[in-house]
C-alpha cells in the first residue's frame, strides 16, 4: 500500500453529474463496526443532510460517511429530507449495511433540490478504489476549495487520517464545512465524543473566513478499533495536530485568500473573552484589508479590541498590541517599514495582551481580496 492508512476502511468516488464532470460523490465505509461522535452547526436553517446525521449517530456508531458536493440540498423542504434520507438508503444498499449507520454530508448551493435521477442511476453503479483513496475523497467534497486538504498522523499501533472541505461561508459554530476523521484504534464512544469535541473546539471553531455560518457544517470521526487500544491523551494529542493543520489549510486557503491570518489573544480574563476579541480582530473587514495590502494601519487592530464594548474590564491603557514580535501599541511611534515587511508575508501573526487575566486563545483567517469578491459574486453562474 502507497499510503499509510487507517486499517479496515472502503473509499468510493466517483462523478454521478451534480452539476459538472468534476467529482461530486464520495463514501467512506468501515468493514467493521465503528464508535462514532460528531459536531454539526447550530444554524437555524440547517439542512437536512445535517439533521439526518444529528438521529444517525445520537447511539454513538455508525459506519460510513456519504458526501454529495457542489449542492447543499437545504432549504427544500419535506422533498430535502425525504432526498436525503434515500441517498443514505442507495449508500446503504451499496454497502450491505442500515441506513441508519450512514451519515450524511452535503455542501454546494443552497436552495436546490438533488438531482435525484442522476444519483439514483450513479450511485448504484459507484466501485471502491482498489485501495482506500482518502485524497480522492479529500477532492471530492470540495466546491470552492483550490486544493484538497489531508492530514495523517499514527499513534501507537493506529492510523488516523484527516480530511477538510471549506473555504467561504466560514464562521463555524463547531467545526468548518465538512471535516473527516478515520482511525482504526479502538475507543469507546463516551470518550472519543468528549476528546473530538474538545479538540473541535480549540481547532475548526476558531477559523474564520467571512463570519457567514453554513448551513452544513459537519464533523465526524469514525473509530473501527482494528488496531486495538491507543493511549487516550496521545491519541487526543494527535487529533489536535492533524485538526490544527486543516484548520490552517482552510484558513489559508480561503476563497480568494492570499495570506494566513493568526490572532492570538493573551492575558484575557477568561478563554472566553479571549476567543471573542481574536474573532473581532480577525473578522474585521478593515483588518483583513489592511493585511490584504500590506498596509501597516495597526490602528484597526484596535478599533477592532474597541469593538467589544461590553468588556469593560479592557483598558486601552495597559492593552498591548504586536504584528509579529514587533509592539506596534502602545509605542509612541512604531516602525511602520518594519511593520509593512512583516505584513508582506504569506503568514501575519497579531498577537494582543489584554491584562485583564491570564487566559489566552488563537483563531485562524485570512486576509480580504477582490478575488473573494468575484468568486461569490459569480457562484451559481
Amino acid at each position: 500500500m502507497s499510503e499509510l492508512n487507517p486499517r479496515g476502511f472502503r473509499t468510493y468516488v466517483a462523478n454521478i453529474g451534480i452539476k459538472d464532470a468534476t467529482r461530486d460523490f464520495s463514501l467512506v465505509a468501515s468493514d467493521h463496526p465503528c464508535t462514532a461522535a460528531a459536531v454539526f452547526t447550530r444554524s437555524r436553517f440547517a439542512g437536512p443532510s445535517v439533521l439526518l446525521s444529528r438521529e444517525h449517530v445520537a447511539d454513538g456508531a455508525a459506519r460510513a460517511v456519504v458526501t454529495v458536493s457542489k449542492n447543499a440540498n437545504v432549504a427544500n423542504g419535506e422533498r430535502g429530507r425525504q432526498d436525503a434520507e434515500e441517498l443514505t438508503r442507495l449508500a446503504a444498499e451499496l454497502l450491505g449495511c442500515a441506513p441508519e449507520e450512514v451519515l450524511v454530508g452535503s455542501t454546494g448551493v443552497i436552495g436546490r433540490p438533488y438531482p435525484m435521477e442522476r444519483i439514483r442511476t450513479g450511485v448504484p453503479q459507484v466501485k471502491p478504489t482498489d485501495e482506500p483513496d482518502f485524497a480522492a475523497v479529500a477532492e471530492a467534497i470540495m466546491t470552492t476549495d483550490t486544493h484538497a486538504k489531508l492530514v495523517r498522523a499514527e499513534v501507537g499501533p493506529a492510523v488516523l487520517v484527516g480530511i477538510a472541505k471549506g473555504v467561504g461561508m466560514m464562521e463555524p459554530d463547531m467545526a468548518t464545512l465538512l471535516t473527516y476523521y478515520f482511525t482504526d484504534a479502538s475507543i469507546p464512544a463516551a470518550e472519543l465524543d468528549a476528546l473530538f469535541r474538545r479538540v473541535m473546539d480549540r481547532t475548526f471553531n476558531c477559523v474564520s473566513v467571512d463570519t457567514d455560518t453554513s448551513t452544513s457544517d459537519t464533523a465526524v470521526i469514525l473509530a473501527n478499533g482494528q488496531a486495538g487500544e491507543v493511549d487516550l491523551a496521545g491519541f487526543e494529542a494527535a487529533l489536535y495536530t492533524v485538526a490544527e493543520s486543516l484548520t490552517k489549510q482552510v484558513a489559508r486557503d480561503g476563497e480568494g485568500a492570499t495570506k494566513l491570518i493568526e490572532v492570538v489573544v493573551d492575558r484575557a480574563r477568561d478563554e472566553a473573552q479571549a476567543r471573542r476579541v481574536a474573532k473581532s480582530i480577525v473578522n474585521s473587514p478593515l483588518v483583513k484589508t489592511a493585511v490584504h495590502g500590506s498596509d501597516p494601519n495597526w490602528g484597526r487592530v484596535a478599533m477592532a479590541v474597541g469593538k467589544c464594548k461590553d468588556d469593560t474590564d479592557i483598558d486601552p491603557d495597559r492593552v498591548v498590541i504586536r504584528f509579529g514580535d514587533l509592539v506596534v501599541y502602545p509605542e509612541a511611534a512604531p516602525d511602520l517599514d518594519r511593520l509593512t515587511r512583516i505584513m508582506t508575508a504569506e503568514e501575519v501573526v497579531i498577537h494582543v495582551s489584554l491584562a485583564t487575566g491570564e487566559a489566552r486563545a488563537r483563531v485562524w483567517g485570512c486576509d480580504l481580496s477582490d478575488g473573494y469578491v468575484r468568486i461569490n459574486a459569480d457562484y451559481t453562474t
